[in-house]
This record gives structure tokens, sequence and C-alpha cells, in this order.
């Protein structure tokens, strides 16, 4: 078994997801498979209408996947996405907590929840990964 990773661990070997950091995605929290990521909303994240556009949710959701998925032993892959949108965020940050709802032999699922900092259900998306190694 893989030694425990410390948050600043993590970060570093993150760094090299560069569309989610550069896009403001921060690794806040780290446990067994879970993690949670957040995001402060700028300007950059809104759409021609002012909300926050769909993709600004996916990405973020998609990263505390991949977090959740890989920091404790690298080697799992997104197979399949299914994103919700269930409302606009209110807040200044968005924040994914994503959880392993089934870690299988080949394939895992995880639920990740999107909020913002009031706590409104903004996003839930379901992911199927595939673990490679």
């Amino acid at each position: 078994m893989e030694n425990k990773k410390s948050l600043e661990e993590v970060r570093k070997i993150f760094e090299g997801d560069r569309f989610a950091t550069e896009n403001g995605a921060v690794i806040e929290e780290i446990g067994e498979r879970s993690a949670t990521c957040s995001l402060i909303i700028t300007d950059s994240h809104r759409n021609a209408m002012g909300v926050v556009m769909g993709g600004t949710y996916f990405m973020l959701a998609d990263f505390a996947f991949a977090v959740a998925a890989n920091h404790e032993k690298m080697g799992c892959v997104s197979l399949r996405s299914d994103i919700s949108f269930l409302g606009s965020a209110k807040g200044e940050k968005l924040i994914a907590k994503a959880v392993c709802i089934k870690d299988g032999r080949t394939t895992a699922c995880y639920r990740v929840d999107v909020t913002d900092n009031l706590e409104n259900l903004t996003a839930t998306v379901t992911v199927t990964g595939y673990h490679i190694s």
C-alpha cells in the first residue's frame, strides 16, 4: 500500500491539471476516495447572460473526481460523466465534493455535488471511471 500523501503533496501533483488550476480550481480537502475542490467565481467564469457557464461547473466537478479517484493511487480515468444543472450559483465561490459510491476491479462510480458558498446545490455529476492500472 502506498504512503498517504499530504494535502500539499496532492496539490503539487495536480498542478499538472493545468486547465483546472489555471481556471482557478483549488484542492481544499482529500479523504479516502473523496475530494473537495473549489474556485472563486470571476467574470471569466460567466456566460453572455452573466451567470456561471455550465462548463465551469463541469470542469470543477471533473477535477474533483480526478483528485478523489487518483490522489491515493494514479490510474483512474473518466469513461462517462452525466451532469444535471440544478440552479445558478448565488454566492462567490463554487465547491465540488466528490465521493466514491462503488470502486470495483475495473470500474468505479463517483458522485460529485457542486454547491456555492451559500450551500445552494447548483449541479450534480455522476462519473463512471475506468482503472487503467
